[in-house]
């Protein structure tokens, strides 16, 4: 049976009365009438999940995610998270009903097309019934209430052990979700295969401000009744938009005390850049180090690998720990990567390549995750090899040198194969270190040329999509004008040491 408890959503106090914050406006998507439910139309629930065979339940079917609009406040005294998500769909199939992913929280409320709709919870799935089913084709808006304290993943092999997800710090919250944290804060198909834009109004209490994906819309100071205190506070309402398609785990709503810098790159590039003030004592220039590297970084490779895809860089840079240890992460969540202290310029230089290589282009099924980490890897190895560091070249029969067969006790390298790593080591170092030196490899083999011209051409045919590892295979045959079939099996369908090519 569902827990429905009421949460109050945040509230604006004006002469005489408090309203409730207007949703951020959604996608301009013509919603279609709900569907009446013809004596010859079949309607079916939406499956429970796509069927990655990493994440079985992650995402949902029936339905393609168009916008994603959270309206939510987030009181720090309690890390209490309350508000209502509206996402705005279109109906794959005649839906009699279909799931969101949700993992704790508690739904007070579930609306269909302005009708109330009934629910039930399973685990992670939030099942959803509208009065009327949804024929194929049409667009739908679904708007969820609920509330709760976001849980902090822990204890995961996943993301090496880190904890990830939802994390509160000191002063706020600092979110990183890969590959599956999307879905403790928010409602939402959780699955890199169905990408959305979103839209955030959040509101905190006053002194704090809000980062997050895309450009800044506006702030506001108001009074707003946060659910377990019992009165209206002083608060501000920031809102967010994220204007081209993302993958749910590159979401972040990031809140805290920040130093904010605002300029562009050389290349004229909008970069926002947010610095938590604390780690201005071990960098006193922090600020203009992540500006000056994003900007860097950015052009360098808008020029490597094609235009880049969003409409703002910039970095967040959080004091992040959790329970007394500091974070061992970043992700590069979209067009803002999330840092847990002041990394290296070769960290940053791989989180932006990311913003081609994982976000723009994302995969479609978590088996192929080097799809993201190696090219990343191999975009940073270039980056140090232009900035003094060893050529490529070198740097990957070093890490071929390094890794002794068969693996020592507990460290798996060779035994991972790179194209299906297994979802407990989609994260080893194989999919990263290993994936770069078989770009190399690749690279050596096709030459520099047609090497360049496979990934720009990559990036601008998956642009704002996904692709797989059949794909880019085909593809490297088709721009290199040979038959790679035998190399990729070599070096990315199989497990061993291969010699050296």
């Amino acid at each position: 049976m569902a827990r429905r408890s009421l949460r109050l959503v945040p509230t604006v106090r004006t002469p005489g009365r408090l309203l409730p914050l207007a949703l951020a406006a959604v996608t301009a998507v013509a919603l279609a009438p709900a569907a009446s439910a013809a004596s010859h139309a079949r309607f079916t629930p939406g499956a429970e999940g796509v069927g990655d065979s990493y994440f079985p339940l992650e995402g949902n079917g029936g339905y393609d995610a168009l916008h994603y609009s959270l309206n939510v406040a987030y009181d720090t005294e309690y890390g209490q998270l309350d508000g209502t998500v509206t996402m705005t769909a279109r109906a794959t199939q005649n839906l009699s009903s279909f799931d969101l992913d949700l993992s704790g929280m508690d739904v007070s409320r579930v609306v269909v097309d302005g009708h109330r709709a009934t629910w039930k919870r399973r685990g992670q799935e939030l099942k959803i019934t509208p009065r009327r089913g949804l024929r194929k084709g049409s667009a739908f808006r679904v708007a969820v209430t609920y509330g709760g304290v976001p849980q902090t993943i822990v204890g995961s092999p996943i993301v090496f052990g880190s904890p990830y997800g939802f994390l509160k710090t000191p002063d706020g919250a600092f979110i990183g979700d890969e590959p599956n944290a999307a879905s403790t804060w928010f409602p939402v198909n959780d699955h890199p295969s169905d990408k959305a834009t979103y839209d955030y109004t959040v509101t905190v209490p006053k002194g704090l401000t809000v980062v997050a994906n895309g450009l800044p819309e506006g702030r506001r100071d108001v009074m707003a009744s946060f659910s377990r205190r019992k009165a209206a506070t002083r608060a501000s309402t920031f809102r967010w938009r994220e204007n081209r398609p993302m993958a749910s785990y590159l979401a972040t709503i990031d809140i805290g005390k920040w130093d904010v810098k605002q300029s562009r790159t050389p290349g004229g590039l909008n970069n926002y850049v947010a610095v938590d003030p604390v780690l201005k004592t071990g960098q006193p220039n922090a600020v203009q180090f992540f500006t000056d590297t994003t900007a860097e970084a950015t052009d360098l490779w808008a020029k490597t690998w094609g235009p880049y895809p969003f409409e703002t860089t910039g970095a967040i840079a959080d004091n992040a720990v959790y329970q007394g240890q500091p974070l061992g992460f970043s992700l590069e969540t979209q067009s803002k990567p999330v840092y847990s202290a002041v990394r290296s310029t070769s960290t940053i230089a791989h989180e932006l390549a990311h913003q081609w290589f994982g976000d723009s282009v994302s995969v479609a099924r978590w088996k192929d995750i080097w799809l993201n980490e190696s090219f990343a890897s191999w975009s940073q190895y270039y980056w140090d090899e232009l900035h003094g560091g060893a050529t490529v070249h070198d740097r990957v029969r070093t890490v071929y040198n390094s890794h002794a067969y068969p693996d020592p006790a507990g460290s798996p390298y060779w035994s991972v194969e790179i194209a299906d790593p297994q979802r407990d080591t989609m994260f080893n170092s194989r999919v990263y270190s290993g994936g770069a030196m078989v770009l190399q490899f690749l690279k050596e083999k096709i030459g520099d040329d047609r090497f360049f011209t496979l990934l720009r051409t990559w990036a601008a045919q998956h642009r704002y999509g996904n692709g797989n590892t059949e794909q880019f295979v085909a593809l490297a045959s088709k721009v290199s004008g040979q038959d790679l079939t035998a190399f990729f099996k070599t070096w990315i369908y199989s497990t061993g040491k291969p010699p050296l090519p």
